[in-house]
């Protein structure tokens, strides 16, 4: 399965994640003599839209273009100017912090590119210009909120390179909170492999404990939620063209009636509905 599919923040329910704007959007518009020299106490997405800027962090500079986006962490020193071409170098910038659960800083338990070029850049551009010219001069709003949220997850899922070692974790403010995104994010990468009690064995917490919070924060138990991520897999594989029974065969299913019938429960339809030559002789 496509990897984007698998970024664990897409397996999450909806109030998960908490973004905090610490400010307005920052609308950026610099010309040949801007220079800045600064440290935010919050991480900040900076995202051109006209012209170039070069920014040093530590021994690295960093050009920086339209269709990129740089997250600067926070407490992070940073020099910033010009980088040629048209006069105006001109973009957005937002301070923000993300909290997993209500708790914990979720970006530094990230391993991310520090700098990436877009994927969506063709859908995303038209929004970040209107998140740019309709941000409040002070306090933020709700549909900003939702806006920014939509910009954030989009680099962040061409940013994310993995999680933290599992020390940074233990050691983080919420560490429940990133084992359940560990089992989450395991459980849903390896359809085929990684049964519950396989991906458990590495959690440092009761496994009766570590279900019911499990069931709290994600919305259904362990196995309930492995279930599922292999009948999404197995949409998938019916989309390339393999039968019902191969289907079923591969998830480890001797009887592709039983298969069928675990499939419509999670999905809510049976498996012909994805494949258009499965037969009825294929399903109960």
């Amino acid at each position: 399965m496509d990897e984007i599919e698998h970024f664990p923040l897409t397996l999450l329910p909806p109030d998960a994640l908490r973004l905090k704007l610490a400010r307005s959007a920052i609308r950026m518009s610099h010309g040949r003599t801007w220079r800045i020299d600064k440290l935010n106490p919050v991480h900040d997405l900076v995202i051109p839209l006209e012209g170039s800027g070069v920014y040093r962090i530590g021994e690295a500079e960093i050009p920086l273009a339209p269709g990129e986006a740089m997250l600067i962490p926070a407490y992070t020193r940073f020099h910033g100017w010009h980088g040629g071409g048209p006069d105006t170098y001109t973009g957005v910038a937002q301070h923000f912090s993300l909290e997993l659960f209500g708790r914990g800083d979720l970006i530094a338990q990230m391993q991310l590119r520090r700098k990436v070029a877009l994927s969506q850049w063709a859908t995303l551009e038209p929004l970040v210009r209107l998140y740019r010219e309709t941000a409040p001069p002070g306090a933020t709003t709700l549909p900003q909120h939702h806006q920014f949220m939509v910009i954030l997850l989009s680099f962040l899922q061409d940013a994310f390179l993995g999680w933290g070692t599992q020390d940074a974790a233990v050691q983080s403010q919420d560490q429940l909170s990133l084992h359940i995104m560990f089992v989450a994010s395991r459980l849903s990468s390896d359809p085929l492999g990684a049964g519950v009690e396989e991906a458990l064995d590495s959690v440092p917490y009761n496994p009766d404990y570590f279900r019911r919070a499990f069931s709290e924060k994600i919305g259904m138990t362990p196995q309930k939620f492995r279930d599922l991520k292999r009948m999404e897999f197995a949409i998938s594989r019916l989309d390339v063209g393999l039968s019902v029974k191969e289907v079923a065969a591969e998830l480890g299913y001797s009887d592709p009636y039983f298969f069928s019938r675990m499939f419509k429960r999670h999905i809510g339809e049976p498996p012909s509905c994805f494949h258009p030559r499965a037969t009825e002789r294929e399903e109960p």
